[in-house]
């Protein structure tokens, strides 16, 4: 874009020369005249034209690039890790490659959980129908059969889909630090039933049929000079977004919307037949998101919260929220919290599931009792 940058350059400077010459006009033609030259620049074609276009390999192989037997993301050729800054300068083109390239490791960890975990994938709502938005989740052949447990996993928000933890770990370090496969294996051997859900995915995107904002309405009862203001205001606001999304994406050929996937809720069946539930670095907060007070005590008896810390392993972090208690990850990587407090969290559960045998709640974990790696 340095085209681009050299109009705003250039720009700057005419306007900061307007301001030493004597007999200058006023603060309001200056600007008037700026916008007017600025409205002459199509930002559009412009960007499209310093910019390489958006077109990237559909492949892992089409990026150059293999997991090795360790899980590492390594180039065919180098066995260098993944580079970014592809394209000096090109910040922005370099985020589109990074993007294409995670949508390619999305469904590549589809494909690992269906082959290497045994999962199978499952649409939702069950009872959809052919022209409805639809969903999907990853389940094992006794989720739904399975007499004693259960593990549900839920990934965090963003660009992560089922079966991550995060992409930048996937792409930069390894597949176990930034799937959910270990979690999955070591259900399995602990005869869990595994369900993998998808809660990034409650949308899908269409285009618009009319892509055309009807601003205004001649059959307002308003006055027409209140009402003129009014549509004055929409149009300059739609103008800052539509400029805004020229910057963020000028190769865009089509508006889209997003049309939502069916969701319930189910409160009262989810604190009877919930043992435990493990958070990691979780953001959530039991005021804003309006939790009940009998919420908050079953959250209290039957969660735990493995937050970024520089303190060891499990051990206890005071918070000022009455949600559930925190323990340390041993981390003070949020995206490597999930990872770093795998094991301590299996032995979370299995503490609920004895205690629930035994109608007895575990005590939350303290710095005297701290999980050792070696002790699993």
């Amino acid at each position: 874009m340095y085209f681009y940058l050299s109009v705003l350059n250039l720009l700057t400077v005419w306007v900061m020369m307007a301001q030493l010459q004597p007999g200058c006009p006023d603060e309001k033609e200056k600007t008037t005249a700026l916008k007017d030259l600025l409205s002459r620049i199509d930002l559009d074609e412009l960007m499209k034209k310093d910019e390489p276009p958006l077109e990237f390999p559909d492949t892992l192989e089409g990026f150059e690039y293999i997991f090795n037997e360790k899980g590492q993301l390594r180039h065919i050729k180098t066995g260098e890790p993944f580079v970014f800054n592809y394209r000096e300068d090109l910040h922005r083109w370099n985020q589109k490659r990074y993007e294409a390239l995670g949508e390619i490791i999305t469904k590549y960890v589809y494909e690992l959980l269906q082959k290497e975990c045994h999962l199978k994938k499952v649409t939702l709502p069950v009872d959809a129908t052919e022209s409805e938005p639809k969903s999907f989740i990853f389940m094992s052949e006794d989720a739904l059969t399975n007499p004693d447990k259960l593990l549900v996993l839920i990934h965090g928000n963003g660009v992560v889909r089922a079966g991550q933890w995060a992409r930048r770990l996937i792409i930069n370090k390894d597949l176990d630090s930034g799937t959910q496969m270990p979690y999955i294996k070591r259900a399995a051997e602990e005869g869990y039933g595994v369900i993998v859900l998808n809660p990034n995915e409650n949308y899908i995107e269409v285009e618009k049929k009319n892509a055309q904002v009807h601003l205004s309405s001649d059959s307002s009862d308003e006055p027409a000079e209140k009402r003129e203001k009014k549509d004055k205001i929409q149009k300059e606001t739609k103008k800052r977004r539509d400029f805004y999304e020229k910057y963020r994406n000028p190769q865009k050929e089509k508006e889209t919307m997003q049309m939502y996937i069916r969701m319930i809720q189910r409160e009262a069946e989810v604190k009877n037949k919930v043992t435990a539930v493990a958070l990691t670095d979780s953001v959530h907060n039991v005021w804003h998101q309006e939790a009940g007070k009998s919420i908050r005590e079953w959250m209290r008896e039957n969660c735990c919260n493995w937050v970024s810390s520089s303190e060891p392993l499990d051990t206890l972090v005071e918070s000022m929220l009455p949600d559930c208690p925190r323990v340390s990850s041993g981390t003070e990587r949020h995206e490597l919290t999930s990872w770093k407090s795998f094991p301590s969290i299996f032995k979370f559960f299995s503490k609920a599931m004895d205690a629930k045998n035994s109608s007895v709640k575990p005590a939350p974990t303290r710095r005297s009792n701290r999980i050792k790696y070696e002790e699993l």
